[in-house]
């Protein structure tokens, strides 16, 4: 099924994404010493043997001269392989085509052009009062107006220095754009334009200028760290509005998703839960920043671009059957079972103890699939966005308690609203929990807040508990009843156990079962049916509900676990 003609591929770019960073610019030996700035020192107090060379782009075209069998220590032992070079350098480091002295050095003659693209260099740049670069900041915990970014505003860069200086098995470079035609999508971005950005300047898809940018508003990066900024709950709207018209564009074979390595496994599963797509979307991350030793995600990238070319994830009708993956260190997780358990490579595994490693990508780069989801993804969820209402009902203080209201879901273009995107909190129950006032519930003075502040806050809000393993059971006595006062009040709330539970959750009457999902992925999943089913029937009395309430209350829970039975 593998065409010979390049796919067509969005980059849907996110946030703190490891693998569209890069190690701090940090100013070389070669540039000290010129300007007579102290050295970068080894452990001994000597100057470091080598520069760090980083990709940098050349203004003018240069000749080099590059000593013949110096590409590998073993290369002059099969000379006698080898074309003549193209002249010598003599002592003096003068170029003749011919050797005129026992000690003149054989060489290769190359051109080096701007439009060839990136070179590893020695970075020179130094600070405006003449210091050297040491870090993202001017000096250690500068301001915002004093740091540099680290991370690319978009994926193009990071791309475009994968494909020049990354190698394949074969020795080949070009690895991205032998395969695939890339588009760049800034959807939730780790990097950005603080003073704007002209139109013409874009390498992203979009329309006209980018206007000044701020940290933690249009772009989100965990370094430096003192000036980290993760995306408030809701640019979930933002980003799935943008991943929901690049995949129904039909302009392309599939998406790459880069995110922060900690994320990924969330972001993932909510584009499983409501992107309405027949195409594959992959997960990315890298756990080093790209240039740095070992780092992973380049690797990555270009695994995904195998597993959508290959279209091992197309059903007969050529639909996605594997739903939304996160392809790291050459297997393919599911994004309802992936997590991130260690930041080193490999530190990845399968949550619920029944599955979630579909397949992967063998050490020649040929993809398999092995085993596809039971349950429902993408195209087939019940709440993609196609199938959530325009408007639902939430609750909200009223004079008498919680009453419930109309709350917009989308807007006339069929997008999500910000103010749509659901409040879930998630709450832990460890045993030996109750303590000098007993089990009374109207102590549980944390949660008793929370609930009446997101009561006052008149949004979309919900729960979930996590507790013991197998059954999510909460071991405080009071703080279930606390619970069952907030599904009382409207609010759903799902049990689940505790960790990475192999076991499923049982539930009650009024509390849902959260199967074996891991307390993360059921807050996406209570969020995704929140919008679709709204609030549940709140009581007069949530501290007194009547037998009619509770009747209603339980009908409308049996909608939400049908889909946290097949989600």
């Amino acid at each position: 099924m593998v065409s010979n003609s390049k796919i067509r591929v969005a980059h849907l770019s996110g946030p703190n994404a490891t693998i569209q960073n890069t190690p701090p610019l940090v100013t070389s030996n070669k540039a000290r010493a010129k300007y007579g700035l102290p050295l970068l020192k080894d452990i001994e107090g000597g100057a470091l043997k080598h520069d760090a060379l980083r990709a940098q782009r050349l203004a003018a075209p240069v000749k080099v001269y590059v000593e013949q069998f110096s590409a590998h220590p073993l290369e002059r032992d099969s000379a006698e392989l080898y074309g003549p070079p193209d002249g010598y350098i003599d002592v003096d480091g003068v170029f003749h085509k011919d050797r005129r002295g026992a000690e003149d050095k054989p060489v290769y003659e190359v051109e080096l052009k701007p439009e060839d693209g990136l070179y590893p260099l020695p970075y020179v740049a130094r600070q405006v009062d003449g210091t050297a670069w040491e870090e993202e900041c001017a000096s250690p915990l500068s301001p915002d107006a004093q740091a540099r970014q680290g991370f690319f505003p978009d994926g193009s860069r990071s791309f475009e220095d994968i494909d020049r200086n990354s190698i394949d098995m074969h020795g080949h470079a070009s690895t991205i754009s032998s395969l695939a035609t890339v588009d760049f999508y800034r959807l939730l971005p780790p990097g950005g334009y603080r003073k704007g950005l002209p139109a013409a300047l874009r390498t992203d898809v979009g329309e006209g200028d980018i206007p000044p940018e701020a940290r933690g508003k249009e772009f989100f990066p965990y370094k430096p760290r003192h000036l980290g900024a993760s995306p408030p709950r809701p640019a979930l709207a933002r980003a799935t509005n943008m991943a929901q018209r690049v995949m129904s564009s039909g302009k392309y074979d599939g998406a790459i998703f880069t995110q922060g390595s900690p994320a990924v496994e969330e972001t993932s599963y909510w584009f499983n839960l409501l992107i309405d797509t027949t195409l594959p979307i992959c997960g990315n991350a890298a756990q080093r920043p790209q240039g740095q030793m070992s780092n992973d995600g380049p690797q990555n990238i270009v695994t995904s671009l195998d597993f959508i070319r290959s279209k091992i994830w197309a059903d007969a009708e050529g639909r996605n059957k594997a739903g939304v993956v996160v392809l790291q260190e050459q297997q393919a997780f599911a994004a309802r079972e992936v997590a991130k358990v260690d930041a080193r490579p490999g530190g990845y595994r399968a949550t619920g103890g029944h599955g979630g490693i579909l397949g992967g990508i063998s050490h020649s780069g040929r993809p398999v699939l092995l085993y596809v989801p039971a349950y429902k993804h993408t195209y087939l969820s019940d709440v993609n966005t196609s199938k959530l209402p325009t408007s639902t009902r939430a609750i909200r203080a009223g004079r008498h308690g919680p009453e419930l209201f109309d709350l917009a879901v989308k807007d006339s273009h069929g997008d999500i609203l910000p103010d749509a995107i659901p409040s879930v909190s998630i709450v832990k129950d460890g045993g030996y929990y109750a303590d000098d006032f007993g089990e009374d519930p109207a102590k549980e003075l944390d949660l008793l807040f929370l609930l009446d502040f997101k009561i006052k806050q008149g949004r979309l809000s919900g729960f979930v508990t996590e507790g013991q393993v197998p059954y999510g059971a909460m071991t405080s006595t009071a703080r279930k009843k606390v619970m069952e006062k907030a599904v009382f009040s409207g609010m759903p709330v799902v049990q689940v156990g505790r960790g990475a539970p192999e076991g499923f959750a049982d539930g009650t009457p009024f509390m849902l079962a959260g199967s074996n999902l891991t307390a993360t992925k059921a807050r996406l999943l209570l969020m995704a049916c929140m919008m679709k089913f709204g609030s549940l029937p709140p009581a007069a009395d949530p501290d007194n509900p009547t037998s009619a309430e509770k009747s209603a209350i339980a009908k409308a829970v049996g909608a939400y676990q049908a889909v946290f039975d097949t989600h």
